[in-house]
């Protein structure tokens, strides 16, 4: 990571316009010594933000499968949500996103977190989703810190828009 020293100067508007016609372009300051320097802002905005046809900011997710092909590489799906509105498990539902082992397909217990069967691994965007529930606590309290419920995640926080990365059955991992 590259560290930028800024000595301190007092600037000044090289010039004023009436109803603020200057954002999105490079602003000019003038400083004492009179040389004109040259500063471009990076604003994040909500028009900025990854957002859904109805405007709302949205999670894109990937979803990395549990064994590597024979190429070595390992599948991904794709899935968007609109931040804060759905838990992780539904996504991959409405997705068709496979979620459950072959025991978890028939003995799952629909979502309501007392099962355990639902484990996924999130290996990156974790401040993306809600803290861990009590009931995770309960069933993950031997598994890594980055394992989750799918049945207990909420994506987003209605706010936020980013991108999420999804181990599935972490326990296949090899």
């Amino acid at each position: 990571m590259a560290t930028l020293h800024v000595a301190p100067t007092f600037l000044r508007p090289a010039e004023t316009t009436a109803g603020g016609g200057s954002y999105g372009k490079p602003i000019t300051f003038l400083p004492k010594s009179k040389r004109p320097i040259s500063v471009c802002l990076a604003v994040s905005s909500p028009e900025s933000m990854s957002t859904s046809e109805t405007g709302k900011p949205e999670i894109e997710i990937e979803f990395v499968g549990p064994k590597a092909g024979s190429d070595g590489s390992y599948p991904v799906e794709r899935a968007k949500a609109v931040s804060g509105e759905k838990l992780l498990r539904n996504i991959m539902l409405d997705n068709k996103i496979e979620l459950y082992a072959n025991y978890g397909k028939v003995m799952n217990c629909g979502g309501g977190g007392s099962c355990g069967t639902c484990i996924v691994e999130i290996l990156d965007g974790k401040h993306l989703l809600n803290e861990r529930t009590n009931t995770e606590l309960r069933y993950l309290k031997k598994k890594p810190e980055s394992w989750r419920l799918a049945c207990q995640t909420i994506v987003g926080n209605k706010e936020n828009s980013g991108k999420v990365v999804v181990q599935r059955m972490p326990q296949w991992k090899k």
